[in-house]
């Protein structure tokens, strides 16, 4: 080490330290910037987010097992091959186990950051190394697309319900659903912050409406959970909870709810993990002190009844899916606007 140069010293303590190179941070704010407001789909914006910050940390490393076309977490990097071992891409082939197992390899060695992307409800097969990275304290990016019924014709077999509670399950393990573009940035910025564990990065196949449309140089998702909407018109009634792609629905209802006077705030929960630590002030100020509270999100209830309680409503899954157009399953299985209006009117 001694004998090396100066600045290629600095690049390996710096890679031995496991700290990001300056300016990664002003990646995704430019991004943000330009963004907020957009309507896209939550792994598409992803996808963009790790297009720009391979330029900015070039030890990153992602890759995807048989999925480049529908997850598009290559872009442009190149290919790790036998020939090219300066490619920053893995191909793993149909082995999501096999993945796991060499990103937990990369991540104990040091010196890269890595990522592997694959559908949800393939999680599965990755359970184990998932589980090993939350035992180990290892810093991997678990990336997942195709997470509810929302990806439409694939069919229940690809439509996971039960996958976010199985997450969630696991100490230790960082659970980020992201509702737009804004929060995947911040979503992003959240997991390359984190050093202590794994992150699962969880995102939608399909376009997801903006719901944050100003810019703020508060990443509001660091704290787990947020007051998205205030309540208007006089004291909180109606808290309505949301993660994903279902805040949208809840600000929709939101909208219903305050036409007929009810103030109702929207509430953007998109790590559990992370709210669960922290102040139990804060926690009980975004949730409502004394309100009636709805939760909205396309999968089992399991869980959900630490933040809405035994008697809060939920509107979500409680079976499988089926196979048909997005917007058809959405009102097929009542995951709608109207239903979580129903629900709140039915408690208050």
């Amino acid at each position: 080490m001694a004998a090396l140069p100066r600045m290629r010293r600095a690049l390996l303590d710096r890679l031995r330290e496991g700290e990001l190179p300056p300016g990664w941070q002003e990646k995704l704010r430019d991004w943000v910037s330009r963004a907020a407001g957009e309507a896209m789909a939550g792994i598409n914006a992803s996808s963009a987010i790790v297009d720009l910050l391979a330029e900015a940390i070039p030890e990153l490393v992602s890759g995807a097992p048989d999925l480049e076309g529908p997850t598009q977490h290559k872009r442009r990097l190149r290919a790790f091959t036998a020939t090219d071992e300066g490619g920053r891409y893995v191909h793993y082939g149909v082995r999501e186990h096999a993945m796991g197992a060499m990103l937990n390899g990369m991540a104990a060695h040091g010196g890269v950051v890595p990522l592997g992307v694959t559908y949800l409800v393939f999680s599965d097969y990755e359970r184990p190394a998932i589980r090993l990275a939350a035992m180990m304290g290892l810093p991997v990016k678990f990336v997942f697309s195709h997470d509810s019924i929302g990806i439409g014709r694939n069919g229940p077999t690809h439509q996971p319900v039960e996958f976010l509670s199985s997450l969630r399950a696991i100490p230790n393990l960082l659970v980020l659903r992201p509702a737009d573009a804004v929060e995947a940035a911040e979503a992003w910025e959240m997991a390359l912050r984190h050093r202590d564990g794994p992150c699962a990065l969880i995102f939608s196949r399909q376009v997801l409406p903006p719901v944050r449309h100003q810019i703020s140089t508060e990443n509001r998702v660091a704290r787990g959970g947020y007051i998205l909407a205030e309540a208007e018109g006089g004291e909180r009634q109606v808290t309505l909870i949301g993660t994903g792609s279902e805040v949208a629905i809840a600000l929709a209802a939101r909208e219903v709810l305050q036409g007929e006077g009810v103030p109702t705030a929207v509430v953007s929960l998109p790590c559990w993990e992370i709210f669960s630590q922290q102040d139990p002030t804060y926690r009980a100020a975004v949730l409502g002190f004394t309100t009636v509270r709805v939760a909205v999100e396309a999968a089992v209830r399991h869980g959900w009844e630490r933040w809405i309680g035994e008697d809060g409503g939920f509107i979500g899954m409680s079976g499988y899916g089926a196979s048909g157009p997005e917007d058809e399953l959405l009102a097929h299985f009542g995951i709608t606007a109207e239903r979580v209006v129903a629900e709140a009117r039915s408690r208050l």
